[in-house]
């Protein structure tokens, strides 16, 4: 168990959701897409540790893939030790590739707020930091209709006790996380904070929406 790891179990999960690792991107090969991703349509969405976020999404009928990375900073080419630290102004974000003929947006923005608190600033369960606020980050003007009608919906049936604070901001970049970031759900079934943090909020999210589940979803 990495020293962060141990710091986030034993003291409220405060460091919480990456373990203590060197970013590789020494190897490009993870950057390049597959073929059938390339004319899938993107969106992008940061709820809290992208590494539960990404295994939300990738249990959603209609999503091919979801890739862990960085959203909503000005510094280029982030790393995590960087985000972490605050230095970049970074969310944990995802990129979600989606067939528009099976899912549509508006599915993708429930699946968003169905999966996570929207009126803790700056926090998601255990993960406290900037880097773990929830955002939206529309592309177009009908991604930003979609994503604040639906706020107001939620705000006007009262669904939460507290304010709505997710952030609608438009996208301008998305920088994927380093390699051993992604899939890290999938891969680390036995890691202390996935069985404690990531599984869980899948499980809630599943149980809530199972009619938009992948038939085959773990």
């Amino acid at each position: 168990m990495s020293f962060h790891l141990f710091i986030s179990l034993t003291f409220s999960f405060v460091l919480a959701c990456a373990p203590n690792m060197q970013g590789d991107r020494s190897d490009a090969t993870y950057l390049q897409l597959d073929e059938d991703l390339k004319d899938s349509s993107k969106a992008y969405f940061a709820s809290g540790c992208f590494w539960c976020v990404e295994a939300v999404y990738e249990s959603v009928e209609g999503v091919k893939e979801a890739r862990s990375g960085y959203a909503g900073g000005k510094e280029k080419n982030p790393t995590y030790e960087q985000v972490s630290m605050g230095r970049t102004g970074h969310a944990e974000a995802v990129e979600v590739f989606y067939d528009p003929l099976v899912v549509n947006y508006e599915t993708l923005v429930i699946v968003f707020f169905g999966s996570h608190d929207p009126t803790t600033p700056d926090r998601q369960g255990p993960d406290r930091g900037r880097q773990y606020r929830s955002m939206i980050f529309y592309q177009n003007e009908t991604e930003k209709e979609i994503a604040e009608n639906y706020i107001k919906q939620l705000e006007e049936e009262k669904v939460y006790d507290d304010p709505i604070v997710t952030e609608v901001v438009p996208f301008e970049k998305f920088w994927v996380a380093e390699k051993y970031h992604q899939n890290y759900e999938k891969l680390n079934p036995t890691n202390p904070y996935v069985r404690s943090v990531s599984i869980p909020r899948l499980k809630r999210f599943q149980e809530k929406y199972p009619e938009l589940l992948k038939k085959k979803s773990h």
